[in-house]
């Protein structure tokens, strides 16, 4: 067995004792959140169970990388909010079905590498917007519902459920200066536990939210049209949650390597998360994602490995199958509790000394990213956003960075001498740089200092070119890359760039 586990956790050695106890605490605080989010879309509350359930399993033993939890997550629900209100649960099981395929698509082409492009300030401003909704998500325990409307609890209710967050979050902070032995999340929960069964105080519980007894998952084919029109409902949906989802996951799965020091394999989360979704759609699952705040659950417990994850999907299972009579009793102030605390823990709080040494655009594009996700709760917008942001950014500096020196030798060449990168963004700089009217009859570029690296630049390439052709004057470009050469020769059918051999570069041959 050691060697099964072994072989799931990289070969790294599995601390059993940790791996049980993270699980059964990733268990307690995924039950509500999947019941809350479910129940939020319009679904009936065991789909989100039986989410957090398939979606646990399937990418705890086949996922990225140990460690990562996924479950029914709020980001790809509310995706799939507007489709169910529309169209119904049906139609929605085939979006998530659908989701997964593409999720599996990236994968195995490899695209999953492309979260590399995600910026620094933009992980901070998705990680810190992420604290705040978990956060502001918790304060929704201290409302109850009168008259269909939801209504801030007070008086002697707001008391003791007050205290006992706080009770719980006490625990958590102080019990580890005495012993990490056991999950401080957990010890929290028990206690809590046991104090308000055995007094008999009177607080909101789970079974407030939704019963959570039932059956394994039953497996059942979408019922819906398999036509062409179908497709074009859910496809949107699909590949919005698919996006959704994977943004979310592959961030997460990079927040975990940089907590823990070790690689995951990106390409493999996607394979995994798709391969949970569609077991989703057809198994009576809202679908899902890696979650952050579990996940740090489930770090903060001291989990290493795989086995946490698997234990807690099976715990899920295990309480709807048998187990929810107790849970249902937990008291929702623990819970929140300990969400409070993740909230606490993801928030990088680091991001503010950062501030005095981050140029003015990253900051810029750090509270844009943390306002979009907290406004919008769409995270996979929020980083397209602050990624977009950061390219144009990107663009425009180095745009701003050619240059040229200026030289003619002793047989009265002229000689431009290019600095930064020719692309889109440079080539109105890169035409100023020339006086093609005063230059004398040769003039020589040379771009050991530069590089072409887009249409837009060989289209400059050929205008300066025709522009020295026209005024009868004779051009050599030099140095180009190979893979400049290669770039310019693949646009020969498009553009006519007029590269003159140098017998000493031997750059290309006189067209």
């Amino acid at each position: 067995m050691q060697k099964i586990f072994n072989l799931f956790d990289f070969k790294q050695k599995v601390n059993y004792r940790n791996e049980i106890l993270a699980g059964l605490t990733v268990a307690m605080t995924m039950i509500p959140e999947s019941l809350s989010f479910a129940i939020l879309a319009g679904f009936p509350p065991l789909v989100g169970l039986y989410a957090a359930f398939i979606m646990g399993l399937i990418t705890a033993i086949f996922g990225g990388r140990p460690g990562l939890i996924s479950g029914g997550a709020g980001a790809t629900v509310v995706v799939l909010i507007a489709l169910m209100q529309s169209h119904g649960l049906e139609y929605v099981f085939g979006a998530v079905a659908i989701a997964g395929v593409i999720q599996i698509i990236v994968g195995l082409f490899k695209l999953g590498k492309f979260i590399r492009l995600v910026p620094q300030p933009v992980m901070f401003g998705f990680v810190n917007g992420l604290a705040v909704i978990i956060f502001m998500s918790q304060l929704e325990q201290f409302k109850t519902i009168i008259n269909g409307e939801h209504v801030w609890i007070s008086g002697t209710p707001l008391y003791i459920m007050g205290a006992l967050v706080a009770l719980t979050i006490a625990i958590i902070v102080i019990l580890p200066r005495f012993t990490k032995v056991v999950p401080p999340s957990l010890v929290a929960i028990v206690v809590v536990f046991a104090l308000v069964y055995f007094f008999n105080i009177e607080t909101k519980q789970v079974v407030d939210i939704a019963s959570i007894s039932g059956s394994l998952p039953p497996f059942h084919i979408p019922k819906i049209p398999f036509t062409l029109e179908t497709l074009k409902i859910i496809l949107p949906y699909g590949l919005i949650m698919a996006a959704v989802g994977l943004t979310e996951g592959l961030l997460t799965l990079n927040l975990v390597d940089e907590i823990t020091g070790t690689k995951g394999r990106s390409n493999r989360e996607c394979i995994a998360q798709g391969t949970a979704n569609i077991a989703n759609g057809f198994f009576y699952g809202m679908g899902g994602c890696p979650m952050i705040a579990q996940t740090l659950v489930n770090l903060s417990s001291g989990s290493r490995a795989r086995l946490s994850g698997i234990i807690a999907s099976l715990t899920i299972l295990t309480i709807i199958l048998v187990g929810a009579p107790v849970i249902e009793l937990l008291p929702m102030a623990a819970l929140t509790g300990v969400m409070i605390m993740v909230a606490f823990g993801t928030f990088e709080w680091a991001s503010f000394k950062a501030i005095t040494r981050m140029p003015r655009h990253d900051i810029f594009v750090m509270l844009i990213v943390t306002l979009i996700t907290i406004i919008l709760h769409n995270l996979a917008l929020a980083v397209l956003v602050g990624v977009i942001i950061s390219a144009l950014v990107f663009a425009w500096d180095n745009a701003k960075r050619i240059r040229a020196r200026k030289h003619i030798d002793e047989n009265g060449v002229k000689h431009y001498e290019i600095y930064g990168p020719l692309f889109f963004g440079s080539t109105t700089a890169f035409h100023e740089k020339f006086d093609i009217e005063n230059d004398p009859e040769e003039v020589v570029i040379d771009f050991s200092e530069s590089r072409v690296a887009d249409m837009s630049a060989i289209e400059a390439l050929n205008s300066i070119t025709d522009k020295y052709q026209k005024a009868g004057k004779k051009l050599h470009l030099k140095h180009l890359s190979q893979d400049c050469i290669q770039l310019i020769k693949n646009a020969d059918n498009l553009v006519d760039v007029n590269i003159l051999e140098d017998p000493t570069y031997r750059v290309v041959t006189e067209d």
